[in-house]
């Protein structure tokens, strides 16, 4: 049976991207020890694609508690004020927490989710939440990002109907080749993990 990770290792050199600024090192600096003491299920496991691994990333488990939400709100409301957003959101589940978690951080933005289809009732939408205007700035959101087709779809969405793509921030990066996939669907706009796997889990078997 997969077991939670209690962690073990020391702090991981901070991203490049990640400001220096206190308040953000401090926020991530929170995420990362409260991904490594909640999100990490140490263990095989069977992914969404079939394939087996020895490890699995269920960032809800961290995002979702008061510390972990905190430290996203306080990490994703910086880069969406960075980065001019007007809007912060992505493929439902997956964008749920850090979209919300931008508005609890202080960002002037309105969040949204994306369906995996639209609704067959009702007004039929794709993209839910506030309405968005013509050429809104939207923040691209995800907690973990592996191959990277739930942010592409997200992208693919937006762009769709009407909408600017300004950034895409991740909770996780796996490192498995998702980061050039929505690179090339957000069209060279910044991608920011704000923690990868190589923080996460040094020690991976499959480093």
């Amino acid at each position: 049976m997969p077991r939670a990770s209690t962690g073990g290792w020391g702090w991981a050199t901070a991203s490049s991207r990640t400001r220096s600024l206190g308040g953000v090192t401090d926020a991530k600096q929170t995420l990362l020890e409260e991904l490594r003491r909640h999100a990490l299920i140490v263990g095989e496991v069977t992914l969404t694609s079939g394939a087996t691994a020895q490890y699995y990333v269920d960032a809800k488990r961290a995002i979702l508690q008061p510390a972990g939400f905190r430290a996203l709100g306080a990490l994703v409301a910086g880069y969406a004020g960075e980065w001019e957003a007007t809007a912060v959101g992505g493929l439902t589940m997956g964008a749920d927490a850090p979209a919300c978690s931008a508005l609890a951080g202080g960002a002037d933005v309105k969040a949204f989710f994306v369906r995996k289809d639209a609704k067959a009732h009702g007004l039929q939408r794709k993209v839910e939440g506030p309405p968005l205007a013509p050429g809104e700035r939207c923040l691209i959101v995800e907690d973990v990002v592996t191959s990277g087709g739930s942010t592409v779809q997200a992208i693919e969405a937006v762009r769709a109907e009407g909408h600017d793509v300004c950034g895409v921030v991740s909770v996780v990066d796996r490192l498995a080749g998702g980061a050039e996939a929505i690179r090339l669907a957000s069209r060279d706009a910044p991608y920011v993990p704000l923690v990868t796997i190589d923080e996460l889990y040094p020690d991976r078997p499959d480093r």
